[in-house]
C-alpha cells in the first residue's frame, strides 16, 4: 500500500522543465487538477483502510422494504427487486456499475425478471457525493434521473459543482431549471434520509444491496443482503434463488 501511494505521488510530481514551456495559468490549472486527483485517491485509500477495519456486518436483513413510488429500471410486474445503496464517488460502486451491473441488466432487467432501485448513501469521506446525488435528483425533475446516474458513474473524477452544468448540457436538460435546483437545498434532506435509513438497516459501506420478491403494492420481501463489490455470480445466485421462491 505504501509503495503504491509513493508511486502515485511521484507520477504527479510537478515538472519544472515542462513549466517553462507552459503559460502560468495553464500551470495553475494543471496543479489544481493534480491536487484534486491526489485528494480523490487519498479518500479512496482511506475507504479501503476503513473497509479492512470494518467490524462484522449483521447477517439478518429486514423482513421487508417498501419501494412504492420510487423510480426503478425494468418491468413494473417483475418478480424480483434489487435495491442498491450507493455513493456516486465510491470507487467500488463505480467498479460494480461497469463490471457487474451490465450483466444483471442484460440477463434479468431487460428480460423483465428484475426491477432495479437505486438509493443514495453518500459517505462522509467523499466530499462530492452529496452534490452528485442531488444532481441526479435534479435531473430527475426533467425525466433524466437514470441518464444523470449513468453520467456520474461514467466520470467519477468530475463530480464538483462546476462540473455539473456540462453534464446537464450533454443530457439536453434545461440549464436554468437544473441550475436553480442544484443551487438550492432541494433534495438534501431526502438524500440524508436515505443514508440514515441505510444505517438503520446495518449498512455502513457502499455498495450494498437487497434482493427480494417484488409485490404489486411495492413491498419487497424474502430479502437477501449482498454487501460490497461482489462478482456477478453472487447476484445471479441470489436472483435465481428468489425467482425459485416466487414460484
Amino acid at each position: 500500500m505504501r509503495l503504491a501511494i509513493c508511486l502515485f505521488l511521484v507520477g504527479l510530481t510537478y515538472n519544472p522543465i515542462h513549466a517553462q514551456e507552459t503559460k502560468p495559468q495553464d500551470i495553475l490549472q494543471n496543479l489544481q487538477a493534480q491536487q484534486q486527483q491526489i485528494i480523490s485517491q487519498l479518500n479512496d485509500i482511506r475507504q479501503l483502510l476503513a473497509a479492512v477495519m470494518r467490524p462484522p456486518q449483521p447477517s439478518e436483513p429486514p423482513s421487508a422494504l417498501a419501494t412504492k413510488d420510487e423510480l426503478f429500471r425494468g418491468a413494473s410486474d417483475a418478480s424480483v427487486a434489487i435495491i442498491e445503496y450507493a455513493d456516486f464517488e465510491c470507487p467500488f460502486c463505480g467498479q460494480y456499475e461497469y463490471e457487474v451491473y451490465p450483466r444483471i441488466s442484460k440477463d434479468y432487467i431487460q428480460t423483465g425478471k428484475v426491477k432495479y432501485f437505486y438509493r443514495d448513501m453518500p459517505l462522509p469521506e467523499h466530499p462530492h457525493a452529496m452534490i452528485a446525488a442531488r444532481a441526479a435528483r435534479c435531473a430527475g425533475e426533467q425525466g433524466k434521473f437514470w441518464e444523470m446516474h449513468d453520467s456520474l458513474f461514467a466520470k467519477q473524477n468530475l463530480l464538483r459543482d462546476v462540473d455539473m452544468p456540462g453534464r446537464a448540457a450533454d443530457l439536453g436538460l434545461d440549464a436554468g431549471k437544473f441550475s436553480e435546483c442544484l443551487s438550492s437545498d432541494r433534495y438534501t434532506d431526502e438524500v440524508k434520509r436515505s443514508a440514515n435509513e441505510a444505517e438503520k438497516l446495518g449498512i455502513d459501506g457502499t455498495p450494498s444491496f437487497f434482493v427480494g420478491i417484488a409485490s404489486p403494492d411495492g413491498t419487497v420481501t424474502n430479502l437477501k443482503m449482498i454487501l460490497g463489490m461482489r462478482p456477478y455470480d453472487a447476484f445471479k445466485s441470489a436472483i435465481e434463488d428468489t425467482l425459485a421462491a416466487k414460484k
